[in-house]
């Protein structure tokens, strides 16, 4: 019998096998491209087209054997594939995309393909929220691996424990990030609602992603419609001390458990203290101790994020001790809180925060972690919503536990008019009025320069963007041994 797809654009799609030919636009995304190694694992033929091909991605997709075409032209469909992926940063006047059009070809979107050809079997687990969803994918994936019960999971970051954001796997789960961005240019809803969990998890609630939602609420609902595909023999762990998160899992089919410090939670940590190695914990459910230990991980948020874990993976039988354990030897996540060297006595760690709330919360926990260090915050506006102005009030309390802040300004601004663009120029203002060192440069080679000449042993640099920022995480360990010759 021959399995049959059935997309939000209303046209069935038959699934072909392999060695079947499958062709994905918009290969070199994080999710895409782990989707092509996924579909080449299976034994399909893969190939693939993107603007900007550049590694990693190039290079793994390239050691993967996996032909990546630059550009988008009707040519790339032919030979004709059995099924086109499409990435939701194709448009509908996309070359490719028209020419799929004429032609015929069946397609799907990314998270209609991740369900139907690798998770459509299994207990799937959805971690959404606005902060957090790519740490507490990796614990919940990591805890499960340590377990001996071989987990499948799309990620998407890199987990330092697996270094690849994608895993088949044999064991009855499948751990997925879950993304309340659009699916695709013909299937507007949230990724996450494709992705039909046994159990969910949402990590927090808070305006992001600017260019397709216009307020909070929008987002809050959308995270509502996704605790709703739960079902009642399921589980939803929930963070009790987002009031949003409250509202939305409020009305939630499944049986709920929140998790915090608060005493109303059903999950508690009750100790957090960071022991220049670690954060020391004690873990209770429901007013009973069940899990202590140290976990490997950097400020108060990852302590939730780790409690979050520990709750979830104890819906599907995992003692939280033996959770805790595992956690114990979890190496963190590319690009989050990532040590990158140490050079001239200057300690440089690389991080992917970009949301204020989620710049806050990394400069509290790297001071916390290095207090009697000068903490030098170097960021980047790269999001669609932080080059916006939405944010511009809040970055000031973000950078509250910072000593000195070095911005870049925004780049490719210029689709937003300069009335609601964000000024790195109007924050460092802002922030030397309430008494802070701030700078903002316009380009990243004269930011490095300012550094090169600010930069003392003992300082620590935390770069914080959710893009390459040109290299800066690489480039300023060189130009530090540099100077120092």
């Amino acid at each position: 019998m021959t399995n049959r797809l059935k997309s939000d654009h209303l046209r069935e799609v038959s699934i072909p096998r392999p060695p079947a030919h499958v062709h994905l636009m918009g290969i070199c995304g994080t999710g895409m491209g782990s989707l092509a190694g996924m579909f080449h694992e299976r034994g399909y033929k893969v190939t693939g087209s993107d603007n900007g091909v550049y590694p990693p991605m190039s290079d793994f997709l390239t050691g993967l054997g996996i032909r990546v075409i630059e550009g988008y032209a009707s040519s790339n469909l032919s030979p004709r594939p059995e099924l086109v992926v499409v990435g939701n940063v194709i448009r509908p006047a996309n070359p490719e995309a028209v020419e799929l059009q004429k032609t015929g070809v069946p397609f799907v979107s990314m998270p209609e393909a991740l369900i139907q050809f690798f998770a459509s079997n299994k207990t799937r687990i959805v971690v959404t929220g606005t902060h957090g969803k790519t740490t507490v994918s990796s614990m919940i994936a990591w805890i499960l691996h340590e377990e001996k019960l071989d987990p499948g999971f799309m990620i998407g970051g890199l987990p330092g424990n697996f270094l690849r954001n994608y895993r088949l796997g044999n064991g009855p789960h499948f751990v997925i990030e879950g993304d309340e961005y659009d699916t695709a240019y013909f299937d507007k809803t949230p990724k996450f609602v494709h992705y039909g969990p046994h159990v969910g998890v949402v990590t927090s609630c808070e305006f992001d992603h600017g260019d397709i939602y216009e307020n909070v609420e929008q987002i809050q609902s959308q995270f509502a419609d996704f605790t709703a595909l739960i079902p009642d023999k399921g589980c939803l762990i929930a963070c009790g001390e987002d009031n949003r998160v409250r509202k939305i899992v409020a009305n939630a089919r499944a049986s709920v458990q929140t998790y915090g410090s608060e005493g109303t939670m059903d999950w508690r940590v009750l100790e957090a203290e960071d022991q220049g190695s670690g954060i020391r914990v004690e873990i209770t459910r429901e007013g009973r101790k069940v899990a202590s230990g140290t976990l490997p991980v950097v400020g108060y948020h990852n302590v939730l994020n780790a409690l979050a874990a520990i709750a979830t993976t104890a819906c599907v039988s995992v003692a939280p001790q033996r959770a805790m354990k595992a956690l114990q030897s979890f190496t963190g996540v590319k690009r989050r809180q990532e040590i990158r060297g140490e050079e001239a006595g200057v300690l440089v760690i690389d991080d992917f925060a970009h949301h204020p709330t989620e710049v806050k919360a990394t400069c509290s926990g790297v001071k916390a972690r290095f207090p009697q260090r000068r903490l030098v915050a170097v960021f980047e506006p790269r999001t669609n919503t932080s080059k916006r102005a939405f944010f511009q009030k809040l970055y000031p309390s973000a950078f509250i536990d910072a000593d000195l802040v070095v911005l870049r300004e925004p780049r490719d601004v210029e689709i937003i008019s300069p009335e609601d663009r964000f000024s790195s120029e109007l924050l460092a203002k802002t922030l030397r009025y309430g008494g802070k060192g701030a700078w903002a440069f316009p380009d990243t080679d004269k930011l490095i320069d300012f550094l090169l000449e600010t930069l003392v042993a003992g300082d620590v640099a935390l770069i914080m963007s959710n893009g390459s920022f040109d290299g800066l995480n690489a480039r300023l360990p060189d130009r530090l041994r540099e100077r120092e010759r």
